[in-house]
């Protein structure tokens, strides 16, 4: 079963794509771009269209999702961890 996608290697983050995905699973996301699975640990209850990081991130980087910067982390995230406004915010404003 599939449970988040990504573009290439590289994204920050996952998009959610399965419902009830729960701490402790081990996520199968798909890399788009290659046609092939990696594993990633969850590390928090994730709801479907939200984002999973792939990596750990520290305050001030910058945020990839599909190859594109969706914005900087201003709270630390690990990987595993629940990618959303509580730790991401836009550099538009």
């Amino acid at each position: 079963m599939i449970h988040c996608v990504l573009h290439d290697p590289n994204d920050s983050v996952a998009v959610v794509v399965t419902e009830g995905v729960k701490a402790g699973q081990q996520l199968t996301a798909l890399i788009l771009d290659e046609d092939r699975t990696i594993q990633v640990p969850c590390a928090a209850d994730i709801p479907l269209g939200h984002k999973v990081a792939m990596k750990s991130l520290a305050v001030g980087d910058t945020v990839i999702k599909y190859g594109v910067d969706i914005g900087r982390v201003v709270a630390a995230i690990q990987v595993g961890d629940h990618a959303h406004v509580h730790n991401i915010k836009t550099k538009r404003w």
